[in-house]
């Protein structure tokens, strides 16, 4: 089984930490020793993880996708939102995180960021996790 979260955008892009979403599901399912997969189940949305103490590290992410898949290139697709297609294939959909005593194993300094590149909406992210109780 596998517990949705669903994540609020304002922007037309964003990130959004959700590390503590996540780990209320760790803590909810009990799991004292496994792995967690945060998956985004959406083509115009991506998942990472990254660097939560300052937060010019995920505006220079943005910025950096930005000069990367600009907004304003030609592309074929006639929705327009080619570019969140892109970026969200450049970041991916899943991130696995190992669980230890209970706890998300991150370093010091990550945190998991929900991106959005084609807000705002109403988002779903999945969350699986397995292991010892």
């Amino acid at each position: 089984m596998y517990r949705e979260l669903s994540v609020k955008t304002r922007l037309r892009e964003e990130c959004v930490p959700i590390t503590a979403l996540v780990q209320g599901v760790v803590k909810e399912e009990g799991i004292r020793d496994g792995w967690c997969v945060v998956y985004v189940p959406h083509t115009t949305a991506g998942i990472t993880i990254q660097e939560n103490a300052d937060p010019d590290v995920i505006e220079d992410l943005m910025a950096g996708l930005d000069r990367m898949v600009p907004q304003n290139a030609l592309y074929q697709h006639e929705e327009g939102n080619s570019p969140a297609h892109i970026k969200a294939s450049l970041l991916g959909s899943s991130v696995t995180v190992f669980i230890e005593e209970g706890k998300l194993l991150l370093g010091t300094w990550q945190g998991i960021f929900f991106c959005e590149f084609d807000g705002p909406r109403h988002r779903r992210v999945w969350v699986k996790v397995s292991g010892i109780k």
